[in-house]
């Protein structure tokens, strides 16, 4: 069974997750602060994380910072603010979703199950590939890029994000379609998300962002 970590400072929320994770045949684990978090992400293996923002202690975006150090498990953020600031920030941490509260238990789970659905087809429809477009390589099972033979430290989505368009090379992607294929279930991002994590991905790939192609009013295309 797949195991999740809820961390959240309001006990109700915790409950209430625990009780439809559970129904959803989750294992659930639970943390009240971030670094508590941290703790549980050192000695256990998760599937998923449920993290929320504003909590003593340690914030969640400190703690997904710290976690991202040593693992790179799939976090959905909680937060009862919807600044753009913030997502995007979350989303430079390397999370994989992020809900605003208050929320429907049903909705986060639907996105729990989209990006651990996502996750395991990625890993089987590509284990054991190495692909190589001259100095850049890109390691699908392994999950690692390497820029002239060094390692390029990129956020969890940003791999997804690579990986995919490398598996539909050739393919013009709309921001819409990436949106919904690698971000999955009703995304509440726009436009600007992916553009910013293409941004990083560029800067990281280095002399290799010429792979990535621009497609005016449209989106993007990984062509090599």
């Amino acid at each position: 069974m797949q195991k999740l970590l809820i961390v959240d400072d309001e006990i109700k929320i915790v409950e209430v997750l625990r009780e439809y994770a559970e129904f959803e045949h989750y294992l659930v684990d639970s943390a009240c602060n971030g670094m508590e978090a941290i703790q549980k992400c050192a000695q256990n293996v998760y599937d998923l994380v449920i993290m929320d923002i504003m909590m003593p202690k340690l914030d969640g975006f400190s703690a997904v910072k710290e976690i991202r150090k040593t693992s790179d498990v799939p976090v959905i953020m909680l937060s009862a603010r919807s600044e753009e600031y913030d997502k995007l920030f979350g989303f430079e941490l390397g999370i994989d979703d992020y809900v605003v509260k208050p929320f429907s238990p049903k909705e986060v789970m639907a996105r729990v199950t989209a990006i651990l659905k996502r996750r395991k087809s990625a890993k089987s429809d590509l284990e054991r590939d190495i692909l190589t477009f001259e100095g850049l390589q890109i390691d699908i099972a392994g999950r690692n890029v390497l820029v002239n033979g060094q390692k390029a430290e990129l956020t969890p989505k940003e791999y997804e994000l690579l990986f995919y368009m490398v598996k539909n090379s050739g393919i013009a992607l709309s921001r819409e379609k990436l949106l919904q294929d690698v971000w999955g279930f009703e995304f509440y991002g726009d436009d600007r998300t992916v553009d910013t994590h293409i941004k990083m991905l560029r800067s990281n790939l280095k002399e290799y962002r010429k792979f990535i192609i621009t497609l005016r009013s449209l989106g993007y295309k990984f062509e090599a």
